[in-house]
């Protein structure tokens, strides 16, 4: 059977059918300041408020519920480092299935505790993703549970393709859908099942630039891997394309683009002050995009937020990456005189300026220091890339040294 004929629009519509009962439709809000970039409307696609924080659950469910009763019986498996183990725990609660789930032992404590309260059994297992999927085959060939993969399964790509069909409905006329990818399961549903019924929306997937396995493997024309993974966004770091989703992508995403990882914690810290929606890196990854090259894509523009699940203090870290990135925050090392009051007196110099200090450390250590002198670092919030030249060229008029790091 041919990858269009497998995937056609019935195969997305039973799967809606399948969820309805189960999942949120997910709302679309509007992004006046991706708009503006635009220069076309510009919505967002909230599955990070979705059951279990992510768009994980719709693919997981749907292979599920089509396990024959001999496999419902055995139980499942899955290996994840977050998203996925709870959409696979959430299904399999609901359906009345037993779950083990192996996930990295270094997996963040808030997905592991979530994954344990939806009743699954968790299994802390090796470093990393791959440890974990040895892992979870290991357990399939002893006690013939079956494997529920990430991504690489057409009842999952199906699952993830809902969303696809929503987003028609949601956003008349649309365009261009924008969709983070790491397996390429979400890519590859949403892409088909949008074409099914309008061929003409471009479709286009993002990649951590530090972790994109598609573009070479495109370029190729089948799965290549990916080593060295180093991202923040941990849910689409994954090494190589599924062969499913693959062919579904080389078919029918227009691209898959890339992007940085300044971009990434900037589409974060805008996605959380502009839309008011907390997103984990990789769900982020969309908006990332089009604000790196807003006129790329044709509107209306549909972008997938596809999870929230990210712990409190990375989301810290991530922010404050992203002001720094966006020209908000910054760093800085004073030379002054040793003298009584020189500290007052630049605290004074700054608060003068309008910068918010975070942070000082003061040292008569520092190599090259004289035996006069005094190294402050300085860690400031500002109004942006002009209101810290404002700040730096304020200190220099004043008579201070500044030497950045």
């Amino acid at each position: 059977m041919s990858v269009r004929a497998a995937f056609g629009l019935a195969t997305f519509q039973d799967a809606a059918r399948v969820l309805e009962p189960v999942v949120h439709r997910t709302p679309v809000e509007h992004s006046t300041t991706l708009s503006g970039l635009v220069g076309a409307p510009v919505w967002l696609k909230t599955e990070n408020l979705q059951r279990t924080g992510s768009f994980k659950i719709r693919g997981a469910y749907v292979r599920m519920t089509r396990l024959s009763a001999e496999e419902k019986a055995r139980g499942v498996v899955a290996a994840s480092a977050g998203n996925h183990a709870q959409g696979v725990a959430l299904a399999a609660r609901e359906l009345g299935i037993s779950a083990r789930i192996f996930m990295p032992v270094d997996a963040a404590l808030p997905k592991v505790a979530a994954t344990r309260g939806y009743g699954a059994e968790v299994v802390l297992a090796g470093e990393d993703l791959t440890a974990c999927l040895d892992a979870a085959a290991q357990e399939v060939a002893r006690t013939g549970r079956a494997f529920i993969h990430p991504y690489d399964h057409p009842d999952i790509v199906a699952g993830q393709g809902t969303i696809g069909l929503e987003i028609l409905e949601q956003v008349p006329g649309v365009r261009t859908i924008v969709v983070p990818t790491g397996g390429g399961g979400l890519l590859a549903g949403v892409a088909a099942a949008v074409h099914a019924v309008d061929p003409g929306v471009a479709v286009v997937g993002v990649q951590a630039e530090a972790a994109a396995a598609y573009p070479a493997s495109l370029a190729e024309g089948r799965p290549v891997p990916r080593t060295g993974l180093h991202t923040m966004a941990d849910g689409i770091a994954v090494g190589m394309p599924g062969e499913v989703p693959f062919r579904l992508v080389a078919e029918h995403a227009r691209e898959v683009r890339t992007v940085t990882e300044e971009q990434l914690s900037r589409a974060v810290l805008h996605v959380v002050e502009r839309a008011k929606l907390v997103v984990e890196p990789s769900g982020a990854a969309g908006v990332a995009a089009v604000a790196a090259d807003p006129h790329a894509f044709a509107g209306p523009v549909a972008v997938i937020l596809s999870g929230g699940n990210v712990d409190p203090l990375v989301l810290l870290r991530i922010i404050r990456h992203g002001m720094s990135a966006a020209g908000r925050y910054l760093q800085m090392r004073v030379l002054v005189q040793d003298a009584p009051g020189s500290l007052a007196a630049l605290l004074h110099e700054l608060a003068a300026s309008g910068g918010n200090v975070v942070n000082v450390e003061h040292s008569r250590t520092a190599a090259g220091l004289g035996v006069d002198e005094v190294e402050i670092s300085v860690e400031l919030e500002t109004k942006g890339p002009e209101h810290c030249e404002s700040v730096l060229e304020a200190l220099r008029r004043r008579g201070y040294t500044i030497v950045r790091p």
